[in-house]
């Protein structure tokens, strides 16, 4: 799971998926399965996001090793 996307886009941004989705152009279920890392998201969509949230790109989204978290990850979560 992206859990910083997740994070910005409910409870710093207050969206939706539906929202986040029809700004990149794809479905809600599309978009569900990339923020769930079911599927990744492409280039074109991460640069979009990170404009859209006027955020870098790496303050947004996570390394595929760490996209459903480590216990570290999880623990510097907790601690911001």
């Amino acid at each position: 799971m992206q859990i910083k996307l997740y994070d910005i886009r409910k409870n710093k941004m207050h969206l939706t998926q539906q929202q986040v989705a029809e700004y990149l152009g794809i479905s809600t279920r599309s978009y569900r399965d990339k923020e769930l890392s079911r599927h990744p998201f492409t280039q074109d969509e991460m640069f979009k996001l990170s404009s859209y949230f006027g955020m870098k790109i790496e303050d947004i989204f996570l390394p595929r090793k760490y996209q459903f978290g480590t216990k570290e990850h999880k623990k510097a979560l907790k601690n911001k």
